[in-house]
């Protein structure tokens, strides 16, 4: 199959699936599942043909119907969106067997289930492949009412309160973003990020403005610190797999935008006091989030505020880039704990969910005697938990590393304290649920009454959450090729040099 074959494929394929699971409905088990499988599966295949592409050209572009941008859509594939659309396909996967094998046999809760889920990962795939302000518009609202639907899969009222939450704040944004969008056309006659980044350094007023408002819409997306407040209650309420590709996918995606955003079309003109105020927003997400999961008592809530605070660290990227040396690491560091933590904490919150399923409850005080009874579970929560603190040889170490050398180049000492501080209390809140999990059940009723609540976690259950999370420690030091297509994608030289980025001529 052809490159663009197969980029074509990663948006359409889902879609096409998704319908055909509408159409056959609770008739033909076999056949439902034959196309579960092959949707899972089918984008690791797909992926191939891309990846060797990018090994002998920077950029893979497509044109679907013979119309080029910007008066048609596009597919547009570098380094950076292709480590994005290996994320999507591998916690795909992992979440998505996981969820297949939670279906009770002979249940109907897959015919609501799959299509949604199938459209979220073809919104994701189109989010990642897509160039264009407009067609990035429409696919993150693919993405965004999936999302709601399957948050609110179980009908529940905590669930439905929380899928209403996201709803009504996500359309809030959407209406700030295609707002954004109408002034940067009427402004700049483009919707697509790199024409609009040879007008957008000396735009108007106007300009400013959309530019403010496609931001903080996309943060408001991303769930960062202090627009997070939708992002606990639906990670904690949705099933697990949905909590999975929630925090390490869908937060992931507004991110992505925010750094198509800030270093390819405001290349070279990023305002310093912009920049420091998304790091310092990083850094409270990092320090609220962290205290805010010490004080949970439920495991899915803990590891809810978890990705608020992991989150943060992927806004320390903006005030390291004041030189190219820095940059450039910081660059490294910052999506390497968007790959490694996507991993991990889709590991582990399908182990909570193992958790809650064969304990009946997420309490940390009716969790006590899990690791005998689960030890699959526990040593996935432990596992993703090494990347979530930063220990080596884990992914997360290296990401935290190299944002801890960035800020040493950069004299950022602030930025330094935050990433050790971050390291310090996530191994707290981790710890504190490993403590909960190790200790000796009591022999209260109430402890009785939780454990015999439960059901049966299937092995293979266990298997998918405990893949994903040595993952995200094999990334750790197996990282070459990635770090070599980070280098690829970077919006800067990766020299060293002292040259600001603000100082650099636009392309």
């Amino acid at each position: 199959m052809t490159t663009e074959a197969s980029l074509v494929g990663l948006v359409f394929l889902p879609l096409l699936a998704a319908c055909l699971l509408w159409a056959v409905g609770q008739r033909a088990p076999w056949l439902r599942q034959g196309l579960v499988w092959l949707s899972l599966l089918a984008p690791l295949a797909l992926l191939l043909a891309p990846t060797l592409a990018l090994t002998t050209q920077p950029v893979v572009e497509v044109v679907l119907a013979g119309h080029a941008p910007p008066l048609g859509i596009g597919l547009r594939l570098d380094a950076l969106s292709l480590l994005m659309l290996w994320l999507v396909a591998v916690v795909g996967a992992g979440a998505g067997a996981y969820a297949s094998f939670a279906e009770p046999p002979g249940s109907d809760a897959g015919t609501r289930f799959w299509p949604p889920w199938l459209l979220l990962m073809a919104g994701l795939n189109a989010l990642f492949l897509s160039a264009d302000l407009f067609n990035l518009y429409v696919a993150i609202e693919l993405v965004t009412l999936a999302a709601v639907a399957l948050v609110a899969w179980s009908g529940k009222g905590a669930a439905l309160r929380a899928a209403m939450r996201y709803l009504l704040l996500a359309m809030l944004a959407s209406l700030a973003y295609l707002l954004a969008v109408a002034l940067l056309y009427a402004e700049h006659g483009t919707l697509d990020l790199y024409l609009l980044a040879r007008g957008v350094a000396a735009g108007s007023d106007t300009t400013r403005i959309a530019l403010a408002l496609l931001i903080v819409s996309l943060l408001l997306k991303a769930a960062i610190f202090p627009l997070h407040i939708w992002l606990p209650p639906a990670h904690a309420r949705a099933p697990g797999a949905v909590s999975a590709v929630l925090s390490a996918l869908v937060v992931k995606g507004g991110v992505y935008l925010v750094y198509r955003i800030w270093f390819w079309t405001l290349d070279g003109a990023q305002p310093a006091l912009v920049a420091n105020l998304l790091g310092a927003l990083g850094a409270c997400a990092i320090v609220y989030g962290s205290i805010a999961a010490l004080l949970q008592s439920r495991l899915k809530p803990l590891v809810a505020y978890s990705t608020v605070a992991q989150l943060g660290y992927l806004m320390l990227v903006f005030p390291m880039t004041a030189t190219v040396a820095s940059g450039a690491l910081a660059w490294k560091g910052a999506i390497y704990q968007l790959l490694s933590h996507g991993l991990a904490k889709a590991a582990m919150f399908l182990a909570a969910a193992s958790l809650l399923r064969g304990i009946g409850s997420d309490r940390l005080v009716d969790l006590a005697g899990a690791s005998r009874r689960f030890p699959l579970s526990v040593f996935a929560v432990g596992l993703s938990g090494i990347s979530l603190m930063g220990l080596p040889p884990s992914g997360g170490f290296l990401a935290k590393w190299l944002l801890l050398e960035a800020a040493w180049i950069q004299r950022g000492w602030v930025w330094m304290a935050v990433v050790l501080l971050g390291s310090l209390l996530a191994s707290v809140y981790v710890f504190r649920a490993l403590s909960a999990m190790m200790a000796t059940p009591g022999d209260d009723a109430k402890t009785l009454a939780g454990s015999t609540k439960g059901q049966p976690v299937p092995w293979q259950m266990d298997v998918a959450a405990v893949t994903l999370a040595l993952l995200a420690v094999i990334a750790g030091f197996a990282s070459a090729p990635i770090l070599e297509l980070l280098d690829a994608a970077a919006p800067f030289p990766a020299v060293e040099s002292a040259t600001p980025i603000t100082e650099r001529a636009l392309p």
